[in-house]
C-alpha cells in the first residue's frame, strides 16, 4: 500500500476502562479517552462496538455500534466517553477515534480483546488516578 494512504502514525492516545463506584457506593465501569499528547486533540469523533462468540452457546454477538463526540481534549487530560457493563468484558470491545491536530486528520482502532478487562489486569492509570485497565 502507498504510504500516503496509510494516514499519520496515533501516539499518546489510550482508552481506559475505568473501575469507579457510583453514588450507592456499587462497583461502576466507565470508559475514558486519555490524551498524553502534548496538543490539543480537536473535533473527535468515537465509534464503540463489542464482538465475539458466546462461550456456552458458541453464537456470534456483536453489540450496538454507538457513536460519541468531543469537541476538544486539552493535553494530560481524560474525557468520560460511555458506560460498559461486565456483561461485555468476554467479548471484543473497540473504539475506534478519528481527531484533528493542526489540521492533520488522526484515526486509529483500540480494541480490548476478550477477557483483558479483568480486576488481575487492573492498576492505577496516568491522568485518571484510578484503578483500570489502558490501550494505547
Amino acid at each position: 500500500m502507498r504510504e500516503e494512504l496509510l494516514g499519520p502514525t496515533v501516539e499518546g492516545v489510550a482508552f481506559a476502562v475505568v473501575q469507579q463506584f457510583n453514588e450507592e457506593n456499587e462497583k461502576v465501569y466507565n470508559v475514558y479517552l486519555i490524551n498524553l499528547r502534548e496538543d490539543i486533540m480537536e473535533g473527535i469523533i468515537v465509534t464503540s462496538q463489542g464482538y465475539g462468540k458466546n462461550v456456552t452457546t458458541g453464537e456470534t454477538t456483536r453489540t450496538s455500534k454507538l457513536r460519541h463526540s468531543l469537541e476538544l481534549l486539552l493535553p494530560n487530560e481524560a474525557a468520560k466517553i460511555e458506560p460498559i457493563i461486565e456483561e461485555v468484558f468476554g467479548l471484543s470491545n473497540e473504539y475506534w477515534i478519528s481527531f484533528w491536530v493542526n489540521d492533520v486528520l488522526y484515526d486509529k482502532k483500540f480494541v480490548f480483546v476478550a477477557e483483558s478487562i479483568s480486576e488481575e489486569n487492573m492498576k492505577i492509570l496516568p491522568i485518571i488516578g484510578e484503578k483500570g485497565v489502558m490501550i494505547k
